[in-house]
């Protein structure tokens, strides 16, 4: 079979690159673009050495083939990128630097744009090729409370150096542990959780302390006003006399 290319005056014109495959779907031949390749393998062959019908025929069935095979690919891109809509997914992204790193988040909506279905994280899209994992809603929840607890435990002071303006602080890491379930506790590490309730007993006996100097003032306060009574009532019964 001959090389298929425009013919002037009996000889093949040159043709620059255009990326033709380029420009249907990006390296995706169309239909159309098949019929006009064929139309011109069929105008410009060898007419002492014609192609058989058999073999047009044999062509055009497996562009059908292929066509039809990345019809379905393409539906079941866009059907697993609709699956993902509402879902919280790592996706792999490369920085300017070359660099990868994984953005998490949830899917807001998918688009499905030459060719290829692109998912939305706060109005950022992504390929669905670079969409690493599928996360189960339990578990990002869980995994995120965990992180958020870890890190507030890692900012706080060591235990000797706490004090009573950590307090608040304890306070909210204690409330977010006990408002977790056992599968969400089971995110936080042992000695993590170990470290909460030493934070929570400090606190309290801080707490403790700093109500028991309240009262042994308030008690000191309480027996100098009755001892300015007393001396009082006496330096009025003495001018009485």
């Amino acid at each position: 079979m001959s090389l298929v290319a425009p013919v002037e005056d009996g000889k093949i014109v040159a043709q620059e690159d255009t990326t033709s495959a380029s420009s249907a779907n990006k390296n995706n031949m169309d239909k159309e673009s098949f019929l006009k390749l064929l139309v011109a393998q069929m105008q410009y062959q060898d007419p002492l050495e014609p192609t058989s019908n058999t073999e047009y025929i044999s062509q055009y069935a497996q562009f059908s083939q292929v066509e039809s095979l990345q019809t379905m690919v393409s539906s079941m891109d866009l059907q697993r990128a609709g699956s993902l809509v509402g879902k919280s997914v790592y996706v792999q992204t490369t920085t300017s630097e070359g660099e990868s790193k994984y953005i998490v988040g949830k899917v807001d909506y998918v688009t499905y744009e030459g060719g290829k279905a692109y998912v939305y994280i706060n109005e950022k899209r992504y390929s669905l090729d670079d969409v690493q994992t599928v996360l189960d809603d339990d578990y990002f929840d869980a995994y995120n409370m965990a992180m958020e607890l870890v890190t507030g435990i890692n900012k706080l002071p060591s235990l000797g150096a706490l004090d009573l303006t950590d307090g608040e602080e304890v306070d909210r890491l204690n409330e977010i542990y006990e408002g977790m379930n056992d599968y969400q506790k089971g995110f936080v590490a042992e000695e993590k959780a170990k470290a909460l309730q030493a934070y929570v007993e400090k606190i309290a006996e801080l707490r403790k302390q700093a109500e028991g100097s309240d009262k042994v003032e308030g008690n000191g306060e309480d027996k100098n006003e009755e001892d300015e009574e007393k001396n009082g009532e006496k330096t009025g019964g003495s001018e009485e006399v």
